[in-house]
């Protein structure tokens, strides 16, 4: 399968460049993947597309500042790391901008103790491709503490905006920290909508994916089949899992929240081969395009999501490639906002 049948026109400002004002306000495009129809709705109406006895499943993971600017202390030349995955300690796996100047064995130096050394001082211990690399930090304090203090929220580069409140690149339901982007569909959840759900008779049960290295690296790759996605870590806890098992089993609907809850409602329906799920944990690189059989959602809530990448092959396995294509297109000409900060769409 070709990764241009993947591909669509997309005009360059209709990428939202910030959050609006109010969460709930964005507009909706609904697709029935069945039928292949299409609504033009507000996202508040997703709860139309609900019944009580339903559960959402929400990703309830919390991004960290994982942007670090400094500087290396021999030249002044500056780079930018962004923090992917903790490997243990205080090594961590990240990416180098401008890679070339982060050699093994380098240091690059962050933020100023006053006495004309830094706060945090990172090593590269090892170089891996397309910028990778391992670093081990060291420092004098909390690390979480210095983080919160010297990094900046890890927007995608296609964000030119500066963003001036950290939390509208948070879910309201954001718990576990340890993702290097947010899981960007339920950016437009408040407290108060998710209770007029809960009111409705409609369950929440959330899983655990920190979104890591694959968001950021495009396909390299002609062919869908030999893309490989990299590893994230999920986690589901005995609790949600009883609540998705119960819906299942009553005949309700699983609706994820997002491509990361959907990646994980699967991941965890392999493990347990269709059956009833159990609480676990791990590490996931599943790959979904067209071909997949859902075994776990029957409804995705998600954004827009950029060409010829892999949630849109995601999205197109759920609903049909020519499905999606259309969708697209049709969003393109109705000028909805796409990406991160833009509106949604619900598959059901």
């Amino acid at each position: 399968m070709n990764v241009d049948l993947f591909d669509f026109e997309l005009p360059e400002h209709l990428i939202a460049q910030t959050p609006l004002a109010t969460r709930t306000d964005s507009r909706l495009l609904a697709l029935n993947r069945h039928s292949g129809e299409l609504a033009h709705r507000r996202f508040t109406d997703v709860a139309d597309y609900m019944n009580e006895g339903d559960v959402l499943v929400l990703n309830d993971t919390r991004v960290i500042p994982a942007r670090l600017m400094g500087m290396k202390p021999e030249t002044g030349g500056k780079v930018e790391l962004l923090l992917l995955r903790q490997l243990e300690g205080d090594r961590w796996e990240a990416l180098a901008k401008p890679a070339k100047r982060l050699k093994t064995g380098s240091e690059v130096w962050f933020g100023d103790d006053g006495n004309g050394g830094p706060l945090l001082r990172a090593v590269a211990e090892s170089e891996g491709e397309m910028g990778g690399r391992t670093i081990r930090f060291h420092y004098d304090g909390i690390f979480q503490e210095l983080l919160d203090r010297l990094g900046e929220m890890p927007l995608p580069p296609y964000i030119k905006e500066r963003l001036e409140e950290r939390e509208r690149y948070q879910t309201v339901y954001a718990k576990h920290e340890g993702s290097a982007a947010a899981p960007t569909a339920g950016l437009h959840f408040t407290e108060p909508f998710l209770q007029k759900l809960k009111d409705k008779g409609i369950k929440l049960a959330f899983v655990t994916l920190h979104v890591g290295l694959g968001t950021f690296r495009p396909m390299s790759v002609d062919k869908v089949e030999e893309h490989e996605m990299h590893s994230e870590f999920y986690e589901l806890n005995s609790d949600n899992a009883r609540i998705i098992n119960e819906a299942k089993a009553s005949g309700h609907k699983v609706i994820a929240v997002g491509t990361t809850s959907a990646r994980t409602l699967e991941t965890v329906a392999a493990r347990f081969e269709g059956g009833p799920i159990q609480a676990c944990s791990g590490w996931t690189d599943i790959f979904i395009f067209p071909g997949y059989t859902f075994k776990l959602v029957d409804s995705l809530i998600t954004n827009f999501h950029l060409p010829k990448s892999t949630l849109v092959m995601l999205v197109s396995a759920l609903a049909g490639r020519e499905s999606i294509m259309n969708a697209y297109k049709e969003a393109v000409g109705e000028q909805y906002r796409f990406f991160s900060f833009g509106d949604a769409m619900m598959i059901y």
